[in-house]
């Protein structure tokens, strides 16, 4: 491979991203749902078969480049600092590189930053980055942050409250996780934004298997961001993932594990969408990554 190669791996509290570049182009993304922060509170520690899982992701990269960049998000900023010196010893050992823990801050500028760079937008923008253990918001204006808000609970404690929720049916109504939800988030967030960006997943995976239909983006032109929803739209799609089954959407999938944070995210995204009274939502598949690639090109 060309030494413009190179791996960037994001590891989250549910899932762990792989994206490799070969001269800015992507030739390699894969998306492994590794239980890190659910393991993590049943046994008070990251859990040697996640590492394991882990290594296999970091040694697929390794196929592509020897420029392998791993980063750890959410449940690495909770662990100890002699965990994660265990940790990386041991994947130093196999690999000669490290994890580097990246603070909830960054994290969510990075994400952000791949979300507002290269569009065009006259309005308030808010960024919604959604993970297992955290939940990042952004407003933006201009290119300009101008607002930040940090959750400290995602889709996993979420699931954990409501655990029926990755169960073909659940038994909790959607009104009833979503009041919650809402209790959660102070009521000093009502800064009022038309556009809401979700972020920090692939968001579309959902969609794309539940097979909802969207329309064409006619805001603005981004490949990485294509399509849209009008907020009866997701009012409508996000109540119904509360009544469908939840099975027939995984048979369609090639991650069925992924599909067990699906519901608990609609409903945080959904709160969020009405406390901002936005009109439009855009699902994407950016995150952290796309920021830090900017970075490591520009080293």
């Amino acid at each position: 491979m060309s030494e413009t190669t190179f791996a960037i791996i994001e590891i989250g509290s549910n899932n762990t991203k792989t994206h490799v570049y070969e001269k800015q182009k992507s030739i390699y993304e894969n998306i492994c749902t590794v239980e890190l922060k659910k393991n993590y509170g049943i046994y008070n520690k990251i859990n040697s078969e996640d590492i394991e899982k882990l290594c296999s992701e970091i040694e697929k990269a390794f196929s592509y480049t020897n420029n392998v960049y791993v980063f750890g998000c959410s449940i690495f900023r909770k662990i100890t600092k002699e965990e994660l010196e265990e940790i990386n010893s041991y994947i130093y050992d196999k690999f000669k590189i490290k994890i580097s823990v990246v603070s909830q801050e960054k994290e969510a500028v990075y994400t952000a930053f791949g979300c507002y760079n290269n569009i065009e937008y006259n309005g308030n923008i808010c960024i919604f980055i959604g993970g297992g253990g955290s939940t990042e918001l952004l407003i933006v204006n201009n290119k300009e942050i101008i607002y930040k808000k940090y959750l400290n609970f995602g889709v996993v404690d979420i699931t954990n409250k409501f655990s029926t929720l990755k169960e073909d049916i659940p038994t909790c109504s959607f009104d009833e996780v979503y009041s919650y939800i809402d209790s959660l988030i102070e009521d000093d967030f009502n800064i009022k934004c038309d556009l809401l960006i979700l972020a920090g997943g692939d968001h579309l995976y959902w969609y794309n298997n539940a097979k909802y239909d969207l329309i064409k983006n006619e805001l603005y032109e981004d490949d990485k961001q294509k399509y849209m929803l009008t907020i009866d739209m997701s009012d409508k799609y996000d109540r119904n993932a509360y009544i469908t089954s939840l099975n027939r959407i995984r048979e369609n999938s090639d991650n069925p594990l992924w599909f067990d944070g699906s519901r608990a995210m609609k409903a945080i995204t959904n709160v969020v969408l009405h406390r901002i009274d936005a009109k439009y939502i855009i699902p994407t598949k950016i995150n952290m990554e796309d920021g830090l690639r900017e970075k490591i090109l520009n080293k």
